[in-house]
């Protein structure tokens, strides 16, 4: 499988180790020592790599994210553990619960939210149940019956409250919440971010990944932390964060992602006879925003590009977020195609240097691009996973096997890290990340 490293059968029993290893109880920290908590997108993913070794496990996972759901439907991006510290920001600089109205009182989350792929985590464990017998299936239809309608509410919070001007993107107004926390996408939009006098800190990060050339710098997370207090002062409320917030965009990826859970959310509700209404209106949802983020490509390239809400500006980068269409389609055929070139050429996946033939974050012929800084280079194995499940659900099977086997090759190393140098190889930032066993484990499930 690979010119170094475990063998399949090695690498599987490796990373449902790990994800044993990384299991709370009732939840699985993201990763031990830098994210000792639940992210909301990282537990759909680990959902995903749970489903294999054990649907109900899986389940139990999703249930503990959408026990902390907010009563307004977001479902925040982090959930914190019991007892649990180092991490920073923690539970006492978001304050949810003494001022958000419509934070949980029972359990301690940010104020935020991630990338809405949960839908997916929902069909895998669903596809991993008819494969067992009647009682375990009946344990995921049970999950569906109970958390369906918290699902719906979930993205009926997202199209609402997060599609500002109604054109079917959804707004973000931290870069936490895109995921891509420093990605280049972001740089012009904090830089008009203007912080304040933020109460001190002590970042915690940088006392397990020490390599600072890894991670966002100082300037930046005094911006993030900003951010953060502009919240708390409008409560977290949904309708102030519009014009209260001096970082707002409309994040293409997001609503590509969107777009795609809308569509396989309502497709499972057509299988199971949820409401009609229910699966009408994400089939609606599912269109809006795919024509949303079609609206923003170009017409011959076919990419896509996000939008500065502050500023008026549309953000352009060579980027991960330019292949968004490809994710939730709508592009005609020549700017699909085009965009597809791009994604297999040499700016991307076909880039002579890269080690294994996986997409980098940012292009490495992009002047952003920084091959060991977080999302500013590095590759992420979750986004080939992602990448790879989205293209075998288009039917581009051929491509979904070659991005499956290359990620493969590059885990093979059994590090299961949180990003890798795109040249070398490299494992960087955090050890024994939780969405990379994930991810190995439904390659090779």
């Amino acid at each position: 499988m690979a010119d170094r490293g475990f063998t399949p059968t090695q690498l599987a029993a490796r990373a449902a180790y790990l994800l044993r290893g990384n299991d709370l109880g009732t939840m699985t920290s993201a990763a031990p020592r830098l994210y000792p908590h639940m992210w909301s997108w990282d537990a759909a993913f680990v959902s995903v790599g749970l489903a294999p070794l054990s649907v109900e496990r899986a389940v139990v996972e999703l249930d503990t994210l959408l026990s902390a759901q907010w009563k307004n439907g977001m479902i925040p991006h982090i959930v914190f553990a019991n007892g649990v510290d180092g991490y920073f920001p923690g539970p006492a600089r978001w304050e949810t619960q003494s001022l958000a109205a419509h934070a949980p009182s029972d359990v301690h989350t940010s104020g935020i939210t991630q990338p809405p792929v949960h839908a997916i985590a929902v069909q895998r464990i669903l596809d991993h149940s008819r494969r067992h017998g009647r009682s375990t299936r009946a344990v995921a239809e049970e999950f569906l019956d109970r958390r369906w309608a918290d699902l719906v509410r979930w993205h009926r919070w997202l199209a609402n409250a997060r599609d500002i001007d109604g054109n079917g993107r959804i707004a973000l107004f931290h870069g936490w919440e895109s995921g891509m926390d420093n990605s280049p996408r972001w740089d012009a939009s904090y830089a008009n971010v203007m912080a304040g006098a933020v109460p001190p800190y002590l970042r915690q990060d940088l006392a397990v990944v020490t390599d600072t050339s890894q991670r966002p710098s100082n300037g930046e997370y005094d911006r993030y932390l900003w951010l953060v207090e502009e919240m708390k002062q409008v409560r977290y409320d949904d309708t102030q964060l519009e014009t209260a917030m001096s970082f707002a965009v409309e994040d293409v990826f997001v609503s590509a992602v969107f777009s795609m859970a809308c569509q396989v959310l309502a497709e499972i509700g057509e299988e199971h006879a949820r409401p009609r209404s229910d699966v009408r209106e994400l089939y609606g949802w599912a269109e809006r925003f795919r024509q949303g983020v079609i609206a923003t490509t170009d017409s011959r390239s076919g990419a896509a590009k996000d939008f500065d809400l502050r500023s008026g500006r549309w953000i352009g980068t060579e980027t991960l977020a330019m292949f968004s269409p490809l994710l939730c389609g709508g592009l005609d055929r020549d700017a699909e195609r085009a965009l597809i070139r791009t994604f297999e050429g040499p700016k991307f996946c076909g880039h002579p240097d890269l080690r294994y033939a996986v997409p980098p974050s940012t292009s490495p012929v992009s002047g952003d691009f920084r091959s060991r800084e977080y999302w500013r280079g590095p590759v992420w194995p979750v986004m080939t996973w992602l990448f790879s499940w989205a293209f075998a659900r288009r039917g581009w099977a051929e491509k979904a096997h070659l991005l499956k086997s290359e990620g493969l090759r590059q885990a093979s190393d059994g590090s299961f890290a949180e990003y890798y140098e795109p040249f070398t190889g490299a494992p960087l930032g955090s050890m024994q990340q939780s969405w990379t066993a994930a991810a190995v484990l439904d390659w090779l499930g």
